[in-house]
């Protein structure tokens, strides 16, 4: 005993870092391990016994089949055209001299504030039966089936255009990266624009092309809005599947055993990612890179037309935006019939947004569910990556990992352990205590962001000068000190950029929120999907365009302030003002 007081008293026992790995550890097996295996151990064992009943139960049921099938043809489709569509907006907006390209790219990138459900609800009022499109369609073509935005083909025009946001994220810098000596060069030579574009500037980007292959496939797999929303009966994907099979308790194993498939799938294809990433990239053997400079279309014809194109797409990434937006400022029977008038507009859904606690309300749920979710996991990252870059233990680098199990599942599989394994606590608590179930949908929340939380905040501590946490040590600082007043600061801006992505994801979350949210805490996403329903009142569908409106003015706000330097913008702003006062 005395030996394990002078341990502690000499630091020898760090006793705050141990409590803190104790936490870490009853966290990681309550909801990251615990859950998947209890999740595959109710799919394989019945009565004690190992079963194929769910095999065979898939096998039969042409339902479960279909939704495979159409899943990978959604995702084999989608990596085509969602790549066509992301290097075009790319290229249009870095590489070649495309007049008013800040507007474009400003378009573009909208979909980095909006997407999931409230992207798909912004299509299907604009595609849909009473959308704009539609009225003016059937203006040339009166026979025109008024639902033709249904199907396949709807659910893949929605993919196509709303999965670029990995493009406008790393392939604009992998293409404001690129040596321009290296094209000079080529032209020197004689080479073509075409030449260029499609032997050096494409096969440099190819390692970043393949990456967000893999992604778009990924997502595209784990679709859950798209084919739920405008799907129709004739094309649903495993995900809505899933969902309606978990919905029974008897198909419950099917619905688990579709998750397994997806899971598979997925954590083979981040396999390949990782080998792709790996290979590295092409260098340029320049020893000084010039400056990107765009390149004019010499073709005349070409030059028109890649013009034409690139507003066309500019026009399809705003109309839904520009629906919503004017829409939410109309009455119910406006957005009922899709014709405005005059008397249209009203600011009577704004004001039932501040006044009426049921209208509000959804906010104040996922705005809580958001900043705590963020927080907790900024939190549990930086505790994690500080002890796996440390290893002080030989099993300190087992957390790692552990806390990555998430990044080879789908979001399904996450939701379907958490529910089948804590489903009787949660339902026999939620008699007792309405707060004890909400607890649930935050955990999964935290789960699903976990491992690209992680990724960026163990390469932030890696790349800490190590002098300085040294030096502070030599000055008698302790391990708390140091980590508050000398790290952190230095990695601030990854964590804020990193709880601010997860903040704006959550806003409006779904795929995890329909199999946990309880029915008195229901978050935005749930609601703003009721609004798309045909049962929907006008109410309803009103207020969902609000929602969307103030969700993106939210998103937009946070992402400029973590992400593109706001916060330090107010800061001199605040600093001017200090100096003149």
């Amino acid at each position: 005993m005395g030996k394990l007081k002078a341990k502690i008293q000499d630091g020898t026992i760090n006793i705050p870092g141990l409590i803190l790995k104790i936490v870490l550890i009853w966290f990681i097996f309550s909801f990251l391990v615990f859950p998947n295996i209890n999740l595959i151990f109710r799919v394989f064992v019945k009565d004690g016994q190992f079963s194929l009943e769910a095999v065979e139960k898939i096998t039969k049921s042409a339902r479960a089949i279909s939704s495979l099938k159409n899943s990978f043809i959604l995702a084999v489709a989608s990596i085509i055209t969602v790549n066509i569509s992301g290097i075009l907006i790319v290229l249009f907006t870095e590489y070649f001299d495309i007049k008013g390209s800040k507007i474009l790219s400003m378009g573009f990138m909208t979909t980095l504030i909006y997407s999931g459900v409230v992207l798909v609800t912004g299509y299907k009022f604009v595609y849909g039966e009473t959308g704009i499109v539609t009225k003016v369609l059937m203006q040339f073509f009166p026979d025109m089936n008024p639902q033709w935005f249904i199907g396949f083909g709807a659910v893949l025009f929605i993919m196509t255009f709303s999965g670029t946001s990995n493009h406008m994220m790393f392939l604009t810098n992998a293409i404001r990266g690129l040596d321009y000596h290296t094209i000079e060069a080529a032209k020197n030579m004689g080479a073509s624009q075409s030449t260029i574009l499609f032997k050096i500037v494409l096969p440099t980007m190819m390692p970043t092309i393949f990456a967000i292959t893999i992604l778009t496939f990924i997502a595209a797999l784990s679709t859950m809005s798209g084919p739920l929303i405008v799907g129709g009966p004739d094309f649903q994907t495993i995900n809505p599947m899933i969902r309606t099979f978990s919905n029974m308790t008897t198909s419950r194993d099917i619905a688990a055993l579709l998750a397994i498939i997806l899971g598979l799938a997925t954590a083979i294809l981040l396999f390949i990612m990782q080998k792709i990433e790996k290979k590295g990239n092409y260098i340029s053997v320049s020893k000084t890179k010039a400056k990107m400079v765009k390149q004019k279309i010499q073709n005349p014809v070409l030059n028109v037309i890649a013009h034409i194109v690139a507003y066309v797409m500019f026009i399809i990434y705003m109309l839904p935006i520009i629906n919503v937006l004017v829409f939410s400022f109309t009455d119910g029977m406006t957005i009922k019939t899709g014709q405005l008038r005059k008397d249209s507009f009203t600011l009577e859904n704004y004001a039932k947004l501040f006044q009426s606690s049921s209208a509000y309300k959804p906010y104040l749920v996922s705005i809580v569910y958001s900043i705590l979710a963020a927080f907790i996991v900024a939190v549990i990252c930086i505790a994690v990556a500080r002890i796996v870059t440390k290893l002080k233990h030989k099993w300190d680098k087992l957390y790692e990992p552990f806390i990555l199990i998430p990044w080879l599942l789908p979001s399904t599989m996450i939701a379907l352990g958490l529910m089948m394994t804590y489903d009787e606590a949660r339902l026999n608590l939620a008699n007792k205590i309405l707060v004890a179930t909400p607890v649930i949908l935050l955990v999964a929340y935290i789960v699903i962001k976990i491992p690209f939380s992680y990724r960026m905040t163990r390469a932030a501590f890696i790349s800490l000068d190590g002098n300085m946490e040294e030096a502070a040590q030599v000055m008698g600082a302790k391990p708390f000190y140091t980590m508050r007043k000398v790290i952190l600061p230095v990695i601030m801006p990854v964590v804020i950029s990193v709880i601010v992505l997860n903040f704006n994801s959550l806003l409006s979350e779904y795929d995890l929120s329909v199999f946990l949210y309880h029915p008195l805490f229901q978050p935005l996403g749930i609601v703003i999907k009721m609004a798309t329903d045909e049962t929907a009142t006008t109410e309803a569908q009103a207020m969902a365009f609000v929602y969307t409106v103030i969700l993106m003015i939210i998103s937009t706000i946070a992402l400029w302030l973590g992400r593109y330097g706001g916060i330090e913008t107010v800061k001199k702003i605040f600093r001017k003002r200090g100096k003149t006062a």
